[in-house]
């Protein structure tokens, strides 16, 4: 690339030069000769090769000179190229040089490209280019920088700066290399010449020459002369910047002198003259970088340069000139150490100008100058910008204006007439001193300048604390505190930050909003922070002072400075930036114990926190009223409607109901509020707690300054009720900006007040850091807030009482909720409300206590101030003077501190806990002292305050026992003191021997006492000493004979329980005797209680318990001695094992049997008509309590009673007692009697009893007989309910029976069923309502007890036969009967009666062959009690979901019958009632075969119904066929059931004249038989079947088969194979009754069949007759086929008859045997074969003519 360049460039050169310049040309040719003959292989081997060629470059050396523009522009090119690769030769650079100053006059082309190339010459070749080659170089630029091109001139300025760069860069490089001797001059310094080398000979020319120049001398170095004194300054600080070290004392200090001799005069000399804006700008930049980096070297020079910086600030001077002064203070106070030199050379030594302070004063000049610029005023407001000042800028700065973000810094605008310090209007886009590119000054701000102080202020405070700060750390807590940095704010100043919108957060509240408030440390482990000046070994002690020496001497001039800002028009921005400043300076004067400026600065800060004026008028005015009414919100004036007070945790988040009303409310009329405190004011006062908490250890005295700041700021809040104030605007002009930045303030209002309340809670948390001594401080300053209150109280009648409430911020400690306190206090007529001053205090007292609580337990009380805080607290709740709040909040932290004390000490050695427990409970005994005295005043308010304050107490001690009661080893006689402090004994009267009645201070202390008390026997019994149960004992019988509250009476009664389950848990037996109780005033049981080393103690106690119990169970409460009856007897049941028989005889006679006397003794008592009738059934629920109590007692130790000798005895009175409960005739009382009874007895067959005897079983037995339990109230018209009482008395007789059956006579068993029945009879419907599938309790238990009887007693089965039947009657009864019991009951019966079915059944199939039960009537009884159903069938009204009782009584009936028939011939029964019997068997079948379909309901299925009585008939027809022939059988109940059959028989509705012929009339059989004849008139209407048509021709067929010939072989249908179970086989011996003899089977046909055959003949006829007489009318048309199916059927039975010869009469002139039959219907055959022919119906025709062909045999006329 170089080789093509130059040898292309060369070529050129020729070609150009052949007319001209032949020694050019000839040049040029070696040149490229030479060129031609490298044979380079790369770049580097070729300017490796071309450096050889001494004459290379000649062309381009001539070329220049020749001054043509196209040779130059060629040689320049050249040049550059071999410049760039270092292919010059080092011999030829002077020439090189001369060549490029020649060509500097060339085109602007040419002077750019040598402008470029110098640089890299001087790189490249730095070791030759020195002395007169550098000044050469050097010279180029200045010639070019006089040229009028701008690019040209700008170019080589820029040239000329590097240049010069890289000559100060040589000497770096030089001193960084190994010394050398090759030293080329002398240099003077101010202690004499110094040798130097090369390279800093040549900077130390050059830069002494540009200051010769810039000072407008001639250089001796450079030959150049008219360097612009602005560009020559530029070099200077080019060169002063970025060469800072070559300018040292130490490396050069050539250099150093000549900043000293010539620099520094020149810039003090040249500002003090007052010189145009480009050159003060330089010059202050020169002079600023001086003062940064070289103030060692120039001590003198840079303490009068200050000064003339802080001359300048004169008020007269121009203003961009005192902008670039503030400039630069701004840069050295922005650092630190800069700032500490500056001090410590000038201000701390004697005879130097107080250079720092003389500044700091001048800002307070400065800051006062102009108060209307900054818009001073009576406090902070906001900044208004000039209204009618032109805001142009650029479309997107209007915007982002308009939405609203601020610190927006728009174009240059008219400031004259903005008012205050902002950063739209009071910040420059770029700064004074940086305005390089202008010769004029730019428009500066009115306010910029103030600005500017304030960012001084705020960067010395700044410097001054990250010094400071990291020295106070204690060194064995640095490393913690490097890990947990976070966490341990305490000893930081903590930083508040404020984001766009001016919210203000804290590194403590972004902690808080993390979780809840933590301690942040132990007192143990965080010391006081160190005093950095008292450590005088540390390494910078020396700057330490300095800071200190800053701080003691300037602080007057900054505070004063702050002050003026603090009221001034501010924006957020500068606010906040001041606010830091005023606390880190603070903080740090703190740290370094100056006192006198750190208490300065905090009662500015408080003031600015609550500006006096604010304060008074608050003071003037009162609590503000509510400004819009709402139903909803809270009282106003209220103390939790209002403020809601600083500092409590609650109010870390602000509630979204009422708070964001208030605000709201506020927003809307924040006008109407002025007196008020406003966001900034919140901002000071959390800088101030900040402060607080950061030199707590060390404030000592100056806690006041804070805790009254603290307190005026609550109550001016709690005044206002919390609204917000808003910032004022410093102007009246309209300003958006203005008015947003208010609005945002605030709304930022609450936000800020709980950032305020997070910071007070860490100020007071902050005290667990403290030493004790400081600790005593802190607390010594609040009770002193508290003893400062001197006016008198207001009535608490001048507002709304509300109560105060705490809520723990802590460790349970409740702090105050809307309790403030005002101080200074002087208007008599201010109506602030009761006592907010102690209301602060006391909430301190308690916060500042429950933080230091493991302080508090670990020194001594009057070391760790634990007695002056209890001292302050109880003395304060026991005073009378003071209000109700007040004395209540005292003891709410008492209680609390006390409760939190005994949660720190449950991990401590059993010792020292036992001690802080005891010092616990005194506290909380003493605090009652007060309250308890006899001479303390009685008012209302006094005696309702000292109710709530004796409350509070015992609710403590209740969460204290819950907290911590498992660990507490000592203070429990105080504890029963203080649960006993509620009763009082009193006498009233004068009589000397009335006993005292015990009393109760106040029914709202009960339930708090018996909270405690109740922990106590639930959990803590045996951390009991043994002296306390006799103290136990006696307050149980305290809380359960109070009055105020039955709840905790009856709950104390189960406390006896777990006493007495506890003591009982102490020893397996208890030896109870009679000398234990034989004192009936309890003297020798309480001496033998108390006595601990008694044997018997636990005994005494246990009985003395049950003792105290049962008086208590004769109380007027129902509940209550219910409770004390059922506890009192379970005791009993629990320990009963461990009672023996002796102890158990004690008891009984001491308890039980006194308990039942006293019931009998109240029965009779309330048995008074004229006692309330709530009253009488209270005392029977009692009687039922002690009855069910005590049986269910005796009957688990049964074994344990029947041991004594007396048990019957004891239980003779027993049921003695039991008789007389029934004799008050009350059904809950016999209910539990007799279940009472049934407990017992059913205990007795668990094991043989030793005295369980039969006078025991006849006592019981004769207890059960008299009689079924009625009620006395039976006769008022009222019905009860004794189902429950007749079940009970029901079940008594099973365990009764299972006792007496061995001896049972069938006297007892009739008695039991007549009571039985008489149960059933008295019985009441109850709430079982639906009997009808499935039986009442009461029936289920009676049919039970049937089962249970014993059927082998003589008579006993009749008797149980005749009652079971009679319970089956029950759901069956006549029309009247059925009428009258829907009407007066409820009951059916219908499942009852269909369970007595099954059992009847069983009796009587199991005792068949019991001659008794046919002869006394009793099966008779039974076949007639199950007729009812099944003659009712569907006319019976009841549905029921399972088996109808019809059924079941079917199936009962023919079991029976098959078992019973067998034993009717055999057993000698008399004729009459086997007549009746046969009578009801009758009944039985023709019940079966019929039904009344039309009754039926509709979900009947009567089909299934049908075959289900098909197949009963059936069977029953075998049983009783041929039986019902016999002699013994009436006729006329034979034809009953023949003429049953006959109706039952009947297919179709007959017509209406042929009733007489199916009913007969009065004329008897012969006339129905003789009408048959007789044609009717025929009908066309065909009647329907009946519904059960299959049962019609069962009976049909029935009648064929009745009268058929019982030869015969068969039957068509009905098949009936002897014997029948009434008769056995032939040949068999009968034994029969004597009086029956067994008659022949054909004897008995005979009689059956004489009786069938009349009907039917009849039932013949009538199907015939209808044939005749309806078939004409129907002409050709078939008959209907269910008519003709029944005709065919009739006619084909009546052929194939053969009917028995006896059974109809003869007819006259006719000999025939078995078709007697068909002759009688002879003529009706006849007429209806002509009918059928007429008709053409061939099928009858045909069965018409078989039968008239059978006829014609008869009569000896047939085939």
């Amino acid at each position: 690339m170089t080789t093509q360049l130059l040898s292309t460039e060369l070529a050129n050169l020729i070609q150009e030069s052949k007319r001209k310049h032949n020694d050019l040309r000839q040049a040029a040719e070696k040149s490229l000769e030479e060129l031609k003959g490298i044979r380079a292989a790369n770049e580097a081997q070729l300017a490796a090769e071309l450096s050889q060629k001494v004459n290379f470059v000649n062309p381009f050396v001539i070329a220049c000179g020749t001054r043509n523009a196209k040779f130059t522009g060629i040689a320049i090119v050249c040049l550059s190229r071999l410049i760039l690769v270092t292919a010059l030769p080092r011999s030829k650079l002077s020439p090189v040089l001369e060549a490029l100053r020649e060509a500097t006059s060339a085109g602007l082309d040419v002077q750019l490209k040598i402008l470029q190339a110098l640089p890299t010459l001087l790189q490249n070749y730095s070791k030759e280019i020195q002395g007169d080659l550098l000044v050469t170089a050097l010279n180029i630029c200045f010639i070019l920088q006089t040229t009028k091109n701008g690019i040209v001139n700008n170019t080589s300025a820029a040239t000329l700066q590097q240049l010069v760069m890289t000559v100060f860069e040589k000497v770096a490089v030089e001193d960084k290399s190994a010394p050398d001797s090759n030293f080329i001059g002398d240099a003077p310094t101010g202690n004499g010449d110094v040798q130097l080398r090369a390279a800093s000979m040549d900077a130390y020319r050059i830069f002494r020459d540009i200051c010769l120049m810039t000072e407008n001398q001639r250089p001796e170095y450079l030959r150049f002369t008219g360097l612009p004194q602005t560009f020559g300054l530029e070099l200077i600080e080019s060169v002063l910047s970025q060469h800072a070290p070559i300018f040292t004392k130490a490396q050069h200090p050539e250099q150093a002198h000549i900043l000293r001799t010539r620099v520094m005069p020149f810039v003090i000399k040249t500002l003090s003259a007052k010189p145009n804006f480009a050159t003060s700008v330089r010059l202050v930049r020169i002079l600023y970088t001086l003062l940064r980096k070289h103030l060692d070297i120039l001590p003198s020079e840079g303490g009068e340069a200050l000064d003339t910086l802080t001359q300048l600030l004169d008020q007269d001077a121009a203003a961009w000139r005192r902008a670039l002064c503030m400039e630069v203070f701004r840069g050295i106070f922005s650092e630190p150490p800069l700032l500490r030199r500056i001090f410590a050379f000038y201000d701390s030594k004697e005879g130097e100008k107080d250079i720092l302070k003389n500044l700091t004063a001048t800002f307070v000049r400065v800051s006062t100058e102009k108060p209307a610029v900054i818009g001073l005023g009576h406090q902070s407001t906001i900044p208004v910008a000039n209204p009618y000042a032109s805001l142009g800028g650029s479309s997107d700065q209007a915007m982002l204006e308009a939405s609203g973000v601020t610190g927006i810094i728009s174009g240059s605008v008219n400031e004259g007439h903005n008012t205050g310090i902002s950063s739209q209007w009071s910040t420059v886009r770029v700064a004074c001193i940086d305005h390089l590119d202008k010769t004029e000054p730019p428009a500066i701000p009115e306010s910029y300048v103030y600005a500017l102080t304030l960012s001084c202020i705020t960067s010395l405070s700044e410097g001054l604390a990250k010094f400071i700060l990291p020295l106070t750390v204690p060194p064995e807590s640095r490393a913690r505190k490097r890990s947990a940095k976070q966490q341990e704010t305490g000893r930081e100043s903590p930083s508040l930050i404020e984001d766009d919108n001016g919210t203000p957060k804290t590194a403590l509240e972004r902690a808080a909003t993390m979780g809840s408030i933590e301690r942040s440390g132990s007192f143990k482990k965080n010391p006081v922070p160190l005093n950095p000046l008292a450590v005088k070994d540390h390494p910078l002690h020396a700057e330490v002072q300095v800071c200190a020496a800053i701080i003691d001497e300037c602080w007057p001039a900054i505070l004063a400075t702050c002050s003026t800002f603090l009221y001034a028009a501010l924006d957020s921005e500068y606010y906040h930036g001041l606010v830091r400043a005023f606390q880190k300076f603070a903080h740090v004067a703190g740290l370094l114990h100056l006192t006198t400026p750190r208490d300065a600065f905090l009662t500015t800060l408080g003031k600015a926190a609550v500006p006096p004026n604010v304060f008074s008028a608050c003071l003037n005015t009162g609590p503000s009223k509510s400004v819009v009414a709402s139903p909803a919100a809270e009282t106003p004036n209220s103390i939790l409607s209002n403020a809601r007070g600083l500092l409590s945790v609650d109010n870390l988040v602000t509630p979204v109901g009422a708070a964001g009303e208030r605000q709201r409310q506020a927003s809307m009329d924040a006008n109407a509020v002025p007196q008020t405190l406003n966001t900034r004011n919140l901002l000071c006062l959390r800088a101030l707690l900040n402060l607080g908490i950061a030199l707590g250890p060390t404030l000592s005295s100056s806690w006041s300054i804070v805790l009254e700041t603290l307190q005026q700021a609550d109550f001016v809040l709690f005044t206002t009720g919390k609204q917000p104030g808003r910032t004022p605007i410093a102007g009246k002009g309209p300003d958006a900006k203005a008015e947003n930045e208010a609005a945002s303030l605030l709304s930022n209002f609450n936000t800020e007040i709980r950032a305020v309340e997070t910071a007070a809670s860490r100020l007071f948390e902050s005290t667990v850091d403290f030493p004790n001594g400081s600790f005593v401080e802190v607390v010594d300053a609040i009770c002193s807030l508290l003893e400062q209150q001197t006016e008198p109280a207001s009535e608490p009648s001048s507002r709304p009482q509300s109560s105060a409430t705490l809520t723990p911020p802590i460790q349970g400690l409740r702090t105050p909720s809307g309790q403030h306190r005002r101080l200074l206090s002087t208007s008599s007529t201010a109506p602030t409300g009761p006592n907010q001053e102690d209301q602060f205090a006391l909430a301190k007292i308690g916060e500042v206590a429950i933080i230091n609580i493991e302080r508090l337990l670990s020194y001594p009380p009057d070391v760790s101030g634990w007695t002056r805080i209890t001292t302050e607290l109880i003395s304060t709740l026991g005073s009378v003077s003071a209000a109700t709040q007040i004395r209540s909040r005292a003891a709410d932290i008492l209680v609390h501190l006390v409760l939190d004390a005994a949660k720190a000490v449950a991990s401590l050695d059993d010792e020292t806990r036992g001690r802080v427990q005891l010092r616990l409970l005194e506290a909380l005994r003493d605090s009652l002292l007060p309250l308890q005295m006899e001479d303390r005043a009685a008012s209302v308010t006094t005696h309702s305050t000292d109710i709530d304050i004796h409350k509070i107490i015992l609710e403590g001690l209740k969460s204290l026992l819950d907290d911590c009661g498992d660990a507490l080893l000592s203070g429990w006689e105080i504890t029963f003191e203080v649960i006993g402090s509620i009763f009082l004994q009193r006498r009233f009267g004068n009589e000397d021997g009335q006993s005292p009645i015990l009393m109760t201070r106040s029914s709202k202390l009960i339930r708090s006492a018996f909270s405690s008390l109740q922990l106590i026997c639930s959990d803590f019994l045996g951390s009991l000493p043994k002296s306390c149960f006799l103290i136990l004992v006696d307050t149980l019988y305290k809380f359960c004979s109070q009055d105020d509250d039955l709840n905790i009476a009856l709950t104390t009664v189960t406390f006896f329980w777990v006493l007495s389950d506890f003591l009982s848990g102490r020893s397996k037996l208890l030896p109870i005797t009679d000398s234990l109780v034989d004192d009936p005033n309890g003297i020798s049981l309480v001496e033998k209680a108390s006595n601990a080393g008694d044997a018997s103690s636990d005994a005494a106690l246990w009985m003395l318990l049950l003792l105290r119990l049962t008086t208590v169970t004769t109380d007027e409460r129902l509940d209550l001695r219910n409770s004390a009856i059922q506890t009192l007897l379970r005791i009993f049941d629990a320990y009963g094992d461990r009672l023996g028989p002796e102890a158990w005889s004690v008891c009984i006679k001491s308890v039980i049997f006194k308990l039942l006397s006293s019931i009998e003794r109240e029965l009779e008592d309330v048995g008074n008509p004229e006692v309330d009738e709530k009253i009488r059934h209270d005392w029977y629920d009692t009687a039922v309590v002690v009855l069910n109590g005590i049986s269910s007692l005796l009957a688990n130790y049964l074994d344990v009673l029947t041991v004594h000798p007396t048990f019957n005895s004891y239980w003779q009175q027993l049921l003695g007692h039991f008789a007389s409960l029934l004799d008050f005739r009350v059904l809950e009382i016999s209910t539990a009697t007799f279940k009472a009874l049934t407990q017992m007895l059913s205990h007795s067959q668990n094991g043989t009893k030793q005295n369980f005897n039969k006078t025991t079983i006849d006592l019981a037995w004769d207890l059960w007989s008299r009689g079924v339990p009625v009620s006395r109230s039976g006769n008022t018209g009222k019905v009860t309910d004794n189902q429950n009482c007749l079940l009970a008395y029901v079940a008594a007789l099973r365990d009764v029976y299972r006792l007496i059956q061995v001896d049972l006579t069938v006297d007892r068993i009739r008695q039991m069923l007549t009571l039985l029945r008489e149960v059933m009879q008295v019985a009441t419907p109850g709430s079982y309502v639906a009997d009808i599938d499935h039986a009442t309790p009461l029936q289920g238990q009676v049919l039970e007890v049937i089962k249970m009887l014993r059927t082998d007693v003589p008579g006993a089965p009749s008797a149980l036969i005749s009652q079971t039947s009679e319970f089956i009657s029950l759901a069956f009864l006549d029309g009247s009967d059925v009428s009258s019991q829907r009407n007066s009951q409820k009951r059916t019966y219908v499942a009852m009666s269909k369970a007595s079915m099954s059992i009847l059944q069983s009796l009587i199939v199991n005792h068949a062959a019991d001659v008794n039960i046919y002869s006394d009537g009793a099966f008779l009884t039974a076949l007639t009690a199950l007729s009812k159903p099944i003659v009712l069938k569907y006319r019976f009204p009841i549905i029921t979901k399972m088996e109808q009782p019809w059924k079941l009584s079917t199936i009962s009936a023919l079991a029976i019958l098959e078992a019973t028939l067998p034993q009717l011939h055999k057993l000698e029964i008399s004729r009459a009632n086997l007549q009746d019997i046969w009578e009801m068997i009758v009944i039985i079948a023709n019940g079966i075969s019929s039904a009344d379909c039309d009754a039926s309901p509709d979900r009947v299925n009567i089909a299934e119904d049908q075959d289900f009585d098909i197949s009963s008939f059936l069977k029953l027809r075998e049983l009783i066929i041929p039986s019902l022939g016999a002699e013994v059988v009436a006729d006329k109940t034979r034809k009953v059931f023949a003429e049953n059959l006959f109706r039952m028989s009947i297919i179709h509705a007959p017509a209406p004249e042929e009733s007489s012929l199916i009913y007969g009339n009065t004329g008897g059989e012969l006339v129905g038989l003789s009408n048959m004849y007789k044609p009717r008139r025929g009908r066309t209407i065909d009647p329907p079947p009946t519904k059960r048509e299959k049962m019609c021709y069962v009976c049909l067929d029935e009648l064929f088969a009745l009268v058929a010939n019982h030869t015969e072989a068969s039957t068509p249908q009905i098949t009936v194979q002897p014997p029948t179970p009434a008769f056995p086989p032939s040949g068999v011996p009968s034994s029969a009754a004597p009086h029956m003899s067994l008659e022949p089977p054909h004897s008995l046909h005979v009689r059956l069949a004489r009786t069938a055959a009349p009907y039917l003949i009849l039932r013949a006829a009538l199907t015939l007759r209808a044939y005749i007489a309806d078939q004409p009318l129907r002409g050709r048309m078939p008959q209907p086929l269910g008519q003709r199916r029944e005709l065919a059927r009739l006619l084909q039975r009546l052929v194939d008859l053969r009917s028995e010869p006896e059974a109809i009469p003869d007819t006259p002139n006719v000999d025939s045997d078995g078709r007697k039959h068909l002759l009688r219907l002879y003529p009706l055959l006849v007429a209806a074969a002509g009918v059928a022919g007429k008709s053409a119906d061939e099928g009858v025709l045909e069965l018409l003519g078989k039968a008239l062909e059978v006829v014609g045999t008869e009569l000896g006329v047939g085939v």
